[in-house]
């Protein structure tokens, strides 16, 4: 008998180093999967933190409207108006005596 070669227990040559390669291929196209489905997710995130940042401010804001609106309300009353025009100009309801009818003459009418 022949001593077996080492030619014998070889793997094909078109093998050799091939599958290593495409192994390394595969991981580093799975991790690069796996990176961007993070940054979507993390991005995705931080979206929608901005987003309820925004919709809280709009309520903050919406709140703040409604309560200036009030207080114009209060501040546009008759009875506050006449209430400081008594107080800081001194105004009055005008006695009898002091009211005063003016009587003009008619409008002449042009032809």
């Amino acid at each position: 008998m022949r001593p077996a070669s080492s030619s014998a227990f070889r793997p094909p040559s078109s093998s050799r180093g091939g599958g290593g390669a495409a192994v390394a291929l595969g991981v580093a196209v799975l991790l690069g999967s796996l990176s961007l489905v993070a940054w979507r997710q993390a991005r995705a995130l931080e979206v929608l933190e901005q987003a309820d940042r925004l919709e809280r401010e709009v309520d903050l804001t919406r709140a703040e409207v409604e309560e200036l609106i009030a207080r114009i309300d209060r501040l546009g009353s008759r009875s506050r108006v006449v209430q400081q025009a008594r107080e800081r100009l001194g105004m009055r309801m005008p006695r009898a005596s002091e009211i005063v009818f003016l009587v003009l003459p008619p409008k002449e009418v042009l032809p």
